[in-house]
């Protein structure tokens, strides 16, 4: 079993929720997102098996490395679970595999579209056809509802001019210039080279942005496109403490449980970062899901403790957050409060019925491990 952190330092070091830019380059950042992507797949195999009882079976093409398969899914499971039993089959890498998604060729009049990640599988009706029915895996990019679609004039459209001076517009609030280049036809699920931003993440972090995310959402821009962080807009608005921008995203359809390239959501950084407690209600309200957890078991209540968010931590237990979670180190929110020192949690917990006699793996109780921290702090200043 993992060993329960004997002072607020080790605990730290084993968290590492709190979001920081690093210089790793694309490649590790790469296979890192894919050991993640291995790691979340394994934890929910039985979501993405029911072959015994309910399974669908679908032929997936994937264009860009010339290949098809057929593959069993759960339509209980959500696409993202799709997606990522789809990644862990293949056997070539590919870029920005993030911004790929699960594409539905037109059909029987209905337009071609990608699937959201966080709607249910078999809430996507699949066509009527002779056969195993297909579906494509492709990188998300605008789907154009017009026929005859100009591809050569759409293409010279994405100058490296086009695409800074698309950014600068947005960042200066142009909205009549944006959608004037939409309308060309210009493709805004792309990444600066500059900042890694896409047009949509990048917005989301500005100011007064609500008619700007709205033409971009009807001019092609997904709004589970992600940037190179591996974060959507919604967790770039949750994190820059935007409350106008997550209402907008949320009600242009966006989901609160889209996972950012760690399987993180937006209600997690919301919980990290602080600040306004009406973004975290907010995300709950939408029916945010309350069991997100980091690589080492951290869940939000756990770092709502850890930063001292007695608000948020408060909206957590309303909407059925579990205060007995146990991180890797078998640590409560109970035990986080004691090393890090947040009594006003403790005290919201305790109301609350938390049990202060649970164990950590260390075989401490949250009073022990504050007790021991305090004897080893003790002793390094004598």
């Amino acid at each position: 079993m993992p060993r329960s952190p004997t002072s607020s330092e080790d605990e730290m070091a084993q968290s590492f929720s709190d979001y920081s830019d690093d210089c790793a380059s694309d490649s590790s950042r790469e296979e890192t997102i894919y050991e993640t992507i291995k790691a979340t797949a394994e934890q929910s195999q039985s979501r993405m098996d029911d072959i015994s009882t309910n399974s669908l079976v679908i032929r997936i093409l994937i264009p860009d490395l010339q290949q098809s398969k057929c593959m069993r899914f759960n339509p209980s499971a959500t696409v993202w679970v799709a997606k990522q039993r789809i990644l862990c089959t293949l056997n070539q890498t590919l870029k920005d595999v993030l911004n790929y998604g699960l594409f539905q060729p037109a059909s029987n009049g209905r337009d071609g579209k990608f699937l959201d990640e966080e709607r249910i599988f078999r809430e996507y009706p699949q066509p009527i056809t002779k056969g195993v029915p297909s579906l494509e895996f492709r990188y998300k990019s605008r789907v154009y509802r017009q026929p005859n679609v100009d591809e050569k004039q759409i293409a010279k459209l994405h100058t490296k001019a086009n695409l800074r001076k698309f950014m600068d517009l947005i960042q200066h609030n142009q909205v009549d210039k944006v959608l004037k280049l939409l309308e060309r036809g210009f493709d805004p699920n792309y990444h600066d080279s500059e900042t890694g931003e896409s047009p949509l993440t990048f917005a989301a972090h500005l100011d007064n942005m609500v008619e700007m995310i709205k033409v971009l959402k009807n001019g092609g821009a997904h709004l589970d496109f992600r940037a190179k962080d591996g974060m959507t807009a919604l967790h770039k608005a949750a994190r820059s403490k935007n409350h106008v921008t997550l209402t907008t995203l949320l009600e242009l359809g966006a989901s609160p449980d889209y996972k950012d390239s760690r399987g993180l959501t937006p209600l997690y950084h919301s919980v990290v970062v602080g600040g306004d407690p009406g973004c975290c209600e907010l995300l709950l309200n939408h029916h945010a899901s309350v069991c997100c957890q980091d690589e080492n078991g951290w869940h939000e209540v756990h770092q709502a403790c850890r930063h001292g968010h007695v608000q948020h931590l408060e909206h957590l237990l309303f909407y059925g957050a579990d205060m007995s979670a146990q991180n890797a180190s078998g640590n409560s929110a109970l035990h986080i409060c004691a090393l890090y020192n947040q009594d006003n949690c403790a005290r919201v917990l305790l109301v609350r019925g938390a049990d202060k006699d649970v164990k950590n793996y260390n075989s401490q109780s949250p009073f022990q491990a504050e007790t021991r921290q305090r004897s080893e702090l003790c002793l390094c200043d004598d």
